[in-house]
């Protein structure tokens, strides 16, 4: 019998001495972590949370790996990520669009993208991983969020929050733990070049040129997938949920789709969060 695992983030905060006194203050994270692990429990995966302070490098690199060990071949893990986006230079030449490694923006640093593909690595062959990711990438494309007119036209108290690391903080944090963080990709020097057995599906909570909003209680992606799941009465594809939330979302936020590893259109047909 195949089983299934599950890992949901949330960080509402951050720790401001490492990131050189900004907190990350966001409304809609953890509730969006609890939302989707409530969803989980109920299709019968063994779901954990990491919330703020739990939320360190080291819990996720641990609760991933131990997921790595335990699934199967035809097995399912399904991550949540929900919180700010960030980035570092690229030092171990794996990027080659835009010489940056993008980032998750956990509680005591940042865990660079190179060592979630290390991560990947070690599922086997046939493992299928669904993950869906509320937050963003690029500080300069929050900046330009914020100074579109479309924007400064909200009142402040109902204005959207961008989950995305201010530019002024990503180079703040980066030049604080310059050798940390090069010595990370140095560690992983294949970075995105890894091989991966297993099948990965990402959907991602905006392009690479937009910004995943935050919200009072979840984040403008997350609160789409709930209600396009609508507890469970959602019928269709992973692709067919994709593109559902997509409609669903206004242009300013359109959620990304891609793979990695071993493509299984089979995976990518089953309905979301099957085990």
């Amino acid at each position: 019998m195949t089983k299934g695992m599950s890992l949901h983030i949330g960080l509402n905060r951050v720790d401001p001495n490492h990131y050189q006194g900004w907190d990350g203050q966001l409304k809609g994270c953890e509730q969006d972590a609890k939302d989707m692990a409530a969803i989980a429990r109920k299709q019968k995966f063994a779901a954990s949370m990491l919330l703020n302070e739990q939320a360190t490098a080291d819990a996720v690199k641990v609760a991933i790996s131990t997921a790595a060990g335990k699934l199967k071949s035809g097995d399912t893990f399904l991550l949540t990520y929900s919180g700010h986006g960030g980035q570092v230079p690229d030092t171990n030449g794996d990027e080659t669009e835009d010489a940056n490694d993008e980032t998750w923006v956990l509680f005591d640093r940042e865990l660079v993208d190179d060592e979630l593909y290390a991560l990947w690595g070690r599922f086997e062959a046939g493992v299928r991983v669904l993950m869906l990711s509320d937050s963003c990438h690029s500080g300069s494309v929050a900046r330009g969020f914020l100074e579109d007119p479309r924007a400064a036209s909200v009142p402040a108290a109902n204005a959207p929050r961008p989950r995305a690391m201010p530019e002024e903080v990503v180079i703040r944090t980066y030049e604080a733990n310059q050798m940390f963080y090069d010595q990370i990709q140095t560690d992983n020097p294949q970075g995105e070049r890894v091989g991966i057995g297993a099948s990965i599906v990402l959907i991602s909570g905006c392009q690479d040129n937009q910004v995943s909003q935050d919200g009072p209680k979840n984040g403008v992606f997350t609160g789409a997938l709930l209600r396009v799941w609508n507890k469970g009465r959602f019928k269709g594809s992973i692709k067919k949920f994709h593109k559902s939330i997509q409609l669903l979302i206004d242009f300013v936020q359109s959620p990304d789709y891609f793979k990695v590893g071993y493509s299984n259109p089979a995976f990518e047909r089953q309905q979301p969060f099957t085990i």
